[in-house]
């Protein structure tokens, strides 16, 4: 209508911050998810619950699990799944990423060493919340022997699903440093005993899992219409072309695969 100015809600990029210019795609999901109203509210639910009284009482974590679950059950996929996938090229790219869902509340636990695995399995298998989740996950990250990297075409994206289905579980996976894509749950195998191979076999669907390797991957290689298509849609359809123009000169020219 004449005389009526339409705006355009674009993230603009966070003071101090590495974004695009660096190659940083954890900042540039951050700030799509900011843009996004649903996706902001859930992510600003989980940032209180898990930050909370954390220096005086310790970590809610209850609380704070439950509010991950929502924000992935709630938030718009292509933003919450940007958030947790974000292809890195640097250290400090992949230190935001692995930092990303407060890994000191929701992923480690109280003490120091980390619990056996078989014991955080036990409990999700216990778990009405964490067991249905793992068993979707290995139903569908299973990996396919037929296909090259291990994940057929159309299974890339339930086990990317099923996957961000586990954060906020008693088996919540994180990425285990910021040099890699490595990811795991917070346990180990060392104390395992003649249960050894089951407590491997477990812990190898997260660290030796071809399909879930692969899903990740693809993710990172479709990184800019991901972004494109959410981002664009914030807006009305008169300034989605600027949206279009903006996020391709942010997130087209440096986009990195994790191999």
């Amino acid at each position: 209508h004449a005389g009526r100015t339409e705006t355009c809600s674009l993230p603009a990029p966070l003071p101090g911050s590495v974004s695009s210019a660096g190659g940083n795609r954890c900042v540039d999901a951050a700030e799509a998810c900011t843009a996004d109203a649903q996706c902001q509210r859930l992510r600003s639910e989980y940032v209180a619950q898990c930050l909370s009284r954390a220096a005086q009482e310790g970590c809610p974590r209850a609380r704070c699990r439950r509010a991950l679950r929502r924000f992935f059950a709630r938030g718009p996929p292509a933003l919450t799944h940007a958030l947790l996938f974000c292809p890195c090229a640097g250290s400090a790219c992949a230190e935001r990423r692995r930092q990303t869902f407060v890994p000191s509340c929701a992923f480690s636990g109280p003490g120091p060493a980390p619990p056996s695995c078989l014991e955080s399995l036990n409990f999700c298998q216990r778990s009405r919340v964490c067991r249905p989740r793992l068993l979707a996950f290995q139903a569908s990250c299973t990996p396919a022997p037929s296909a090259p990297d291990g994940c057929l075409r159309d299974q890339r994206a339930r086990c990317l699903r099923a996957y961000a289905g586990l954060v906020g579980t008693a088996i919540t996976p994180n990425y285990v440093d910021n040099v890699s894509a490595r990811v795991a749950p917070w346990c180990d195998c060392g104390a395992s005993g003649n249960r050894r191979e089951d407590c491997e076999a477990f812990r190898g669907l997260f660290t030796r899992n071809r399909c879930l390797d692969g899903a990740i991957q693809a993710f990172a290689r479709g990184w800019p219409p991901v972004l494109l298509d959410q981002t664009a849609s914030l807006c009305h359809p008169d300034c989605s072309a600027v949206a279009r123009s903006w996020l391709t000169a942010t997130s087209t020219s440096q986009v990195q695969v994790i191999l």
